[in-house]
């Protein structure tokens, strides 16, 4: 029974990974880092936000990040003009459909809905592809039409395949891995390092109580734990002349 609950549980989680048929790696979650937290609402700010939109975040729920009033105005108010306001773009979604075949996604809850593993494996596998318009590919999402916004951070990875037999009998050939042709700003770790924080970022902002009704939730057992202990000995006290 226990197995066949666990299985019913992890089935979502299967079938994002299978989607697209690639492993998906492990997201460096952590939602009480809140210096990772605010490195990723930079990274956002100044990456993301060109065209993608985050519609139901307002840029003052950061100061749940350790972040001041002023140093959002500062730091990370560029798209708007109050820090109440929500994380909106300038561009229209006509233009942006025209450019890029397909009007960006709104990124409030997009961890919740795709998994923080696959927006990791989904940033880190961009590769040069001079078939594709925007001359960039994906692992994770064949013929993509988002370009590699981050490629002077990681550079130019390239991949190196090798030839299998397909299931027809023909040969095929296959990614085996990637290269690094031009290198970034960043080395290969320290990218990797910059997007698990952006991730963690995104998975906070898909739900900012997360943190806060998680910790609660510890409370809230170890009472009911402490409670039942309590009560389990007042009803051997009540009733021990009864037995």
């Amino acid at each position: 029974m226990k197995k066949l609950i666990f299985f019913f549980l992890a089935l979502p989680l299967v079938a994002l990974a299978s989607e697209s048929g690639v492993p998906l790696d492990h997201a460096p979650v952590s939602l009480n880092n809140h210096e990772s937290l605010q490195r990723g609402a930079r990274v956002f700010v100044n990456y993301c936000l060109t065209c993608h939109s985050a519609g139901y975040m307002r840029y003052n729920r950061m100061q749940d990040l350790g972040l001041s009033e002023n140093q959002i105005k500062d730091n990370l108010l560029y798209a708007a003009e109050k820090p109440g306001a929500t994380m909106q773009v300038a561009m229209r979604p006509a233009e942006a459909k025209s450019w890029f075949g397909a009007a960006p996604p709104d990124l409030s809850v997009i961890t919740r809905s795709r998994g923080a593993d696959w927006v990791y494996t989904y940033l880190r596998g961009f590769y040069r592809d001079d078939e594709r318009p925007t001359g960039w590919n994906n692992t994770v999402f064949d013929k993509v039409s988002m370009p590699h916004v981050l490629q002077e951070l990681q550079g130019q990875m390239v991949p190196v395949y090798h030839t299998i037999k397909g299931e027809d009998g023909k040969p095929e050939q296959v990614i085996e891995r990637f290269e690094l042709a031009k290198p970034g700003k960043l080395t290969l770790p320290e990218y990797d390092a910059l997007v698990g924080d952006l991730v963690n970022y995104l998975d906070w902002m898909g739900e900012p109580a997360k943190g806060a009704r998680m910790t609660t939730g510890i409370f809230v057992l170890l009472f009911l734990g402490v409670f039942f202990i309590i009560a389990f000995y007042l009803k051997k006290e009540f009733w021990k002349d009864l037995h």
